[in-house]
């Protein structure tokens, strides 16, 4: 086999740093099993001395790490997703292993980043994409294994190392991809531990992470309270928050593809994605030819009593009178909603709709589930301004299904969200079945946008002054 002059380089300082005593004692680090410690400050040492060992590695071979990443996801989306599945409840297996796929496929790696130079009478200057160092990386119980999976492929090829801490409801799925993954590194010919984890991910692990000074990126993809937590840390911080994306459909749409295209956005991981159609404002002129069929298209449509019954198990009210989703519903089967509720069906349903005035809190409240809201309207306009105001003001997402070009540019620019789909299912917003990279940190509040490689990177300047020019 032949050995590359950068890995007698490696080796040659692996040995300098033991002899010097700088590996990390055991009082800083216990023995992990491939990214998986006892705790979290083990985790960070680890992924920092990965790291370190990372930046030893040419590009080529860098290149050749992520490669061998995405094809332990391919070769294990199945897996991935039916261990997700049985952790969490939350939707479909089959969409599972397509967003682990996905997510193997279309994140972007090292061709992500991009260096600039600029010559003149004063000499030459190079910009570069560097790494941060260790990223602490939040992760959800919603899309566990592909958002580790797409992180991790970003991360490490922006040159760094990464500590997460999973949602502890889906700790044996995530933990599972960090294996799988820093496997596929090793076999590579890579340094071990480049994705790391607390075996026990808590409250007081994330708090950890956070705030350690090893720690020079937060990437958290999760709810709105550990978001605020994150952007108080005085780290930067990379965040993906919630959202509840509307979808518009009016007089001109083509009313049977609006359907069955809502329904499939809808129904896809059961309305769990933060991309997913959440309510509809409908026109209508064609609010009745739409909910005709999208009942064709597997839609139950629920009646005012049945609504009712179904509210009552769906949604939590505070004392305060804010509504909150039912956890136990969240990413469930409609028909399992249904039976739940006491209504009897007689075939499978994929969602459930129900026409309600505009103000209804499932209108207003980010559900999670497939319980979709529909709501008429009298003109496109007044669909357009309710919409903006159930998204919430999150700027995450929305749809637009119109054969109109001016309501399509109208509904963009008052919506003004990160994803704005047209005449498409929401998924097509990450790239399933619609063109362009795909993420699953989709950072709105912090501005990155669909995240990648090059956000994971910290642009540094290189000046040299004089004549080092050919022109």
């Amino acid at each position: 086999m032949e050995i590359s002059t950068s890995q007698i380089s490696r080796y040659i300082l692996d040995l300098q740093n033991e002899l010097k005593g700088d590996s990390p004692s055991p009082a800083h680090m216990s023995a992990g099993e491939h990214g998986i410690f006892q705790d979290a400050e083990c985790a960070i040492m680890a992924a920092s001395q990965a790291q370190k060992r990372l930046m030893e590695y040419s590009l080529k071979e860098r290149e050749t790490f992520i490669e061998a990443m995405r094809a332990a996801a391919r070769e294990n989306a199945r897996k991935l997703a039916e261990t997700a599945h049985d952790e969490t409840g939350y939707g479909h297996v089959e969409d599972k292993v397509a967003k682990n796929v996905l997510a193997a496929d279309k994140t972007p790696g090292i061709e992500d980043l991009n260096t600039m130079a600029v010559s003149g009478d004063a000499g030459l200057m190079l910009t570069e994409m560097a790494p941060y160092g260790v990223i602490g990386a939040i992760t959800p119980s919603t899309n566990p294994t592909a958002t580790v999976i797409n992180n991790g492929i970003g991360m490490i090829a922006g040159g760094n190392a990464v500590v997460f801490n999973p949602h502890p409801g889906a700790k044996k799925a995530s933990l599972l991809t960090i294996k799988l993954m820093n496997e596929a590194i090793v076999g590579a010919g890579g340094p071990d531990n480049l994705l790391c984890a607390p075996e026990e991910p808590t409250l007081d692990t994330s708090s950890v992470i956070m705030s350690h000074p090893l720690v020079k990126l937060l990437v958290v993809t999760g709810g709105e309270a550990v978001v605020r937590t994150a952007m108080k840390t005085g780290k930067k911080c990379i965040a993906a928050g919630p959202g509840n994306p509307p979808v518009v459909v009016d007089g001109t749409a083509d009313i049977k593809r609006a359907a069955a295209d809502i329904v499939k956005g809808a129904h896809y991981e059961n309305c769990i994605l933060c991309i997913a159609e959440k309510e509809i404002l409908v026109e209508s002129c064609v609010a009745d030819e739409l909910i005709r069929e999208m009942v064709k298209e597997g839609a139950y449509l629920a009646d005012e009593k049945e609504l009712s019954a179904i509210v009552g198990k769906v949604m939590i009210t505070a004392k305060d009178g804010s509504y909150a989703p039912n956890k136990k519903y969240v990413g469930r089967d409609a028909t399992y909603i249904l039976k739940e509720a006491g209504i009897c069906v007689d075939r499978e349903a994929k969602i459930i709709i129900a026409e309600v005035p505009f103000g209804h809190p499932l209108v207003m409240t980010e559900m999670l589930m497939p319980v979709i809201p529909v709501t008429r309207v009298a003109t496109v306009e007044e669909a357009i301004e309710k919409a903006v105001i159930a998204e919430n003001g999150c700027h995450h997402t929305a749809m637009m299904h119109s054969e109109n070009v001016s309501n399509l540019t109208k509904m963009a620019r008052a919506a003004d969200t990160t994803i704005f789909v047209k005449n498409a299912p929401s998924y097509a917003g990450l790239g399933i079945d619609g063109e362009g990279y795909t993420t699953l940190t989709i950072a709105t509040p912090t501005g990155e946008g669909l995240t990648s490689a090059r956000n994971f990177t910290r642009s540094r300047r290189c000046t040299l002054h004089g004549s080092f020019r050919i022109v």
